[in-house]
């Protein structure tokens, strides 16, 4: 039996609502669902599980004729649904009374029910957000029959505020697969029985590495996981880079070797930029040309001034400038107040240097 584990798409969002790329990164959002719906055409999949946030909030029902008209394009696959916290079951969900096709099947519950595909020799568990958060771990001590039928669960959650689960347990419980979704990253907790399927498409910087779905297969005899690949269907990346400066880096040079960089990891990806190690006094790093060269949707200038503190505390004793060094050697400082230090020794120490030119 041939699946397919996905969710998370979060259907209607607009990722990075403020910069120029954000109605590409909506539509790349939404071409997803349909990337992954030919997939599934294409492999002769038997089963399609949506683990959860579909999508990124309450429906439409034009959204819902949108998404319902895909699923209506693989009607050899059953589909299986339920809803995360973000597109939970609320009493006015248009999802309650949407005429799905015949092979979807929505299980819109809030406690633990099943559909039973019988073609498949298949039963699909899961349930339902009906709340923002679910902070019980319903699944424990959750067991399934020896029937010699396919079990397996569909669930949404794995943090503290979203239904707490024991991994362990749970592939202990009697299910051949458990299709997890809510955390974004896609991740196989244990091998052959349980995993995040990430969402299709990043959704915000912090979001990097590969983004897609799983496809597997179960044997139909012993009913166990025979394959479980990831498949990678994102259009690009949100990319971390981090630069290290010197004493003697120049702006011109940290903006020729920043673009060297963007220009071999990929111009498509966004990438999310920080500036570290210790710089000269008298450079100030101003890289916002970039943001018009390259997709940057983040820069943070972490370097540091190398000034020689010892010798400016001899010079300056006495006044401000003596004050913001003390202040400076205090341990466990944050690095926001340590960077505002620095700007007021740099501001003082350019005031200094102006008087004594005017004299």
């Amino acid at each position: 039996m041939k699946f397919i584990h996905t969710g998370d798409f979060h259907y209607g969002m607009n990722p990075d609502s403020d910069k120029p790329w954000s109605r590409e990164r909506a539509q790349a959002v939404k071409d997803a669902l349909s990337t992954v719906v030919k997939d599934a055409k294409a492999d002769g999949t038997d089963l399609l599980l949506i683990a959860g946030d579909l999508f990124h909030r309450q429906p439409l029902v034009r959204e819902l004729k949108e998404v319902s008209y895909l699923f209506s394009t693989i009607p050899e696959t059953r589909v299986v649904i339920i809803a995360g916290n973000h597109d939970r079951i609320r009493e006015s969900s248009a999802v309650l009374s949407f005429p799905w096709p015949g092979n979807v099947s929505y299980l819109t519950s809030e406690s633990l029910t099943s559909v039973r595909l019988k073609e498949l020799n298949t039963e699909v568990y899961g349930f339902s957000y009906h709340a923002r958060e679910i902070t019980e771990p319903l699944l424990a001590g959750v067991r399934v029959p020896e029937d010699g039928l396919i079990h397996i669960l569909l669930c949404h959650g794995g943090d503290p505020k979203h239904l707490p689960l024991d991994v362990n347990e749970l592939t202990e419980s009697g299910f051949s697969y458990c299709a997890l979704g809510h955390i974004h990253r896609p991740k196989v907790l244990v091998p052959g029985k349980a995993a995040f399927c990430g969402s299709p498409e990043p959704l915000d910087v912090t979001e990097s590495g590969p983004h897609g779905y799983y496809k597997g297969e179960i044997n139909d005899v012993t009913r166990q996981v025979i394959r479980l690949e990831f498949v990678p269907v994102a259009k690009l990346q949100y990319v971390p880079l981090a630069v290290n400066v010197t004493t003697g880096s120049t702006n011109t040079e940290l903006l020729m070797t920043i673009g060297d960089e963007i220009t071999k990891r990929g111009t498509d990806n966004i990438y999310r930029l920080r500036i570290r190690g210790m710089r000269d006094p008298d450079i100030e790093f101003d890289l916002d040309v970039l943001k018009s060269r390259f997709r940057i949707a983040e820069i943070q200038d972490e370097s540091e001034p190398q000034y020689n503190f010892p010798k400016l505390f001899a010079e300056h004793p006495s006044d401000m400038i003596g004050f913001f060094v003390q202040e400076l050697d205090k341990p466990g400082m944050s690095r926001l107040d340590r960077k505002a230090l620095y700007y007021g020794v740099n501001a003082l120490l350019r005031t200094t240097d102006e008087r004594s030119r005017k004299k």
